[in-house]
């Protein structure tokens, strides 16, 4: 430090005695020295052109981060601003903008990954760099790539990985398992045109059955490549599409279902048993090819170790294909998904580029085209790291934590559990009623989002939401237990959310729109801006609801 500000203090004495020989010279050669000054000013990092002291570029070297002019002044939002500032002094200042944010570890609404071992976090800090599409330089990449994708082909029991023989894996890594989706849903969509064409019909009409509670990439596919949505409406009670109900929507012009194995909603699994028996039948009466893409973002990675005996992958003749998200289950750090197809004959030629780059011939079969390695090879750590038995003492840990959150929630008689026993490992639920003075049964005064917002105080993200389509009457809130969620951190969670409903029991909010129905209800209006002094007024021995101030 001492260096940099004697360097400072003799660049100061230059210009200095430059400014002072200024005034004894003419009119060109004050204008050489003025760019002299400029030269010498650029030696002292972040000096403006526009400023005339060089005592500010001494500063910006020593002074503190909030002693420096820049705390004082506004960021720039919208324009990249002429000039930068001192590294130290950005960094403080976008540090203090992300600090409203949650806490990842409390953020409960999410089944991204937000913890790793400070080993994965230094293979991913050394391949920061690293562009995966750039196979001739990082050769290792797509070799670490090329060994995830044949693991997962064998833990999903893809017959193109069998247990002697060559082994033929299909599939990539990708951004997420919005990409994912989109790639295999893309893969029905040309094996039926592909089909349709050979038969000599027309192939204008395609159509996607799936529930209701699907993620909203498989409506952006619909949307994006024109394809009509056929959805299987959720009802109160029943959450998620049923083998009978797929079979009614289905039809010659069907490229495909998709089934949601792990609800964003409940985390329930759909019957993909189920579902592959009625396509068989579909298939050996109308000769349709029916197939099946399992959207296994959060399941995919739960179910091989939790309920192995469960056949919902390519042991079933009509799976076609299945995506994950590694950033979720799979235990690596947003953003990686991947898609495994049964085998090559499942993935249309159509859909595979060879393309030369960087003097070498590439095989790309993702939408996109740079990404970086660094999640590819996290994903590869993890998988040496854990390996089957480390996911699975992981996966049993988690629906230890779900089934004591359960419990526990059971418990206090305040919640109706609406995730099951069996599935992706959170737990949902929502609200029960109370019963009044009158014997019956009421809504509370406040609901799921009210609860949310007032756990938000405390830290804790939960989200509140309401089911799909015919069931969006149900309000419920969902905790996703991940890798980082304790028994501890389960405990305390319980704790606050009993705190949080006393202090909703005594503390009344209402809205303007509930305000105006109560005044409907007692008043037979709305209120208007003159009516202030009736909601001051003490209670009534016959008002039906009495608003608190919070």
């Amino acid at each position: 430090m001492s260096f940099i500000k004697n360097a400072a203090e003799a660049v100061k004495r230059d210009v200095a005695e430059i400014t002072s020989k200024m005034k004894k010279l003419g009119k060109e050669e004050e204008e050489m020295s003025a760019n002299l000054v400029g030269h010498l000013a650029e030696r002292i990092p972040n000096l403006s052109p526009e400023m005339a002291d060089p005592d500010n570029a001494v500063d910006d070297l020593l002074d503190s981060t909030f002693a420096s002019r820049y705390t004082s002044t506004p960021m720039s939002k919208t324009t990249m601003p002429l000039h930068g500032a001192p590294a130290h002094v950005v960094y403080q200042l976008i540090t203090d903008v992300r600090k409203l944010d949650a806490t990842p570890a409390l953020n409960l609404a999410s089944f991204v990954t937000t913890w790793m071992e400070p080993e994965a976090e230094k293979l991913i800090h050394e391949s920061l760099a690293v562009n995966y599409v750039d196979t001739v330089e990082y050769p290792s990449s797509t070799e670490i790539h090329n060994r995830c994708v044949t693991m997962l082909a064998k833990l999903w029991h893809s017959p193109s990985v069998p247990d002697e023989g060559p082994v033929d894996a299909v599939g990539t890594g990708c951004i997420g398992s919005s990409e994912a989706i989109m790639l295999g849903a893309l893969s029905l969509k040309k094996k039926w045109e592909a089909k349709r064409k050979a038969e000599g019909k027309e192939a204008t009409k395609p159509n996607l059955v799936m529930g209701a509670q699907v993620h909203v990439c498989w409506q952006k596919f619909c949307r994006y490549f024109d394809v009509e949505e056929r959805y299987v409406p959720a009802e109160v009670g029943r959450y998620v599409a049923t083998p009978e109900l797929i079979r009614d929507l289905c039809d010659e012009n069907t490229i495909g279902v998709a089934v949601v194995f792990g609800s964003t909603y409940n985390g329930e699994f759909e019957d993909v048993e189920g579902i592959d028996k009625v396509l068989s039948e579909l298939n050996a009466k109308h000769d349709w090819g029916l197939s099946i893409h399992i959207d296994g973002a959060s399941g995919a990675f739960v179910a091989p170790f939790l309920y192995p005996d469960l056949k919902w992958d390519f042991r079933l003749d009509n799976v076609a294909s299945i995506n994950a998200s590694g950033h979720k289950y799979g235990l690596v750090y947003p953003g990686l998904g991947w898609i495994i197809w049964r085998d090559a004959t499942h993935l249309p030629e159509a859909m595979v580029f060879w393309e030369a780059y960087l003097g070498t011939m590439e095989r790309s079969i993702t939408l996109n085209f740079s990404k970086p390695a660094t999640n590819i090879i996290a994903q590869y750590y993890v998988f040496l790291r854990l390996g089957y038995s480390g996911y699975r003492k992981i996966m049993m840990n988690l629906d230890i934590i779900r089934k004591r959150l359960v419990n526990a929630l059971s418990r206090t008689g305040h919640f109706e559990i609406l995730s099951k026993d069996i599935g992706v490992p959170l737990v949902a639920f929502r609200l029960k009623t109370v019963t009044g003075s009158d014997g019956k049964e009421h809504h509370r005064l406040y609901d799921e989002f009210a609860l949310s917002d007032r756990l938000r105080m405390r830290g804790w993200v939960l989200p509140a939401y309401s089911m799909p389509d015919n069931a969006g009457d149900v309000k419920l809130m969902r905790v996703t237990i991940r890798e980082d969620f304790s028994i501890g951190m389960a405990d305390m969670l319980v704790a606050d959310i009993e705190d949080a409903l006393k202090w909703l029991d005594t503390h009344f909010t209402f809205s303007r729109e509930d305000i105006n129905k109560i005044a409907q209800a007692q008043l037979g209006r709305r209120l208007s801006r003159f009516d202030s002094s009736i909601l001051a007024r003490p209670p009534q021995d016959d008002d039906k609801q009495v608003v608190r101030p919070c």
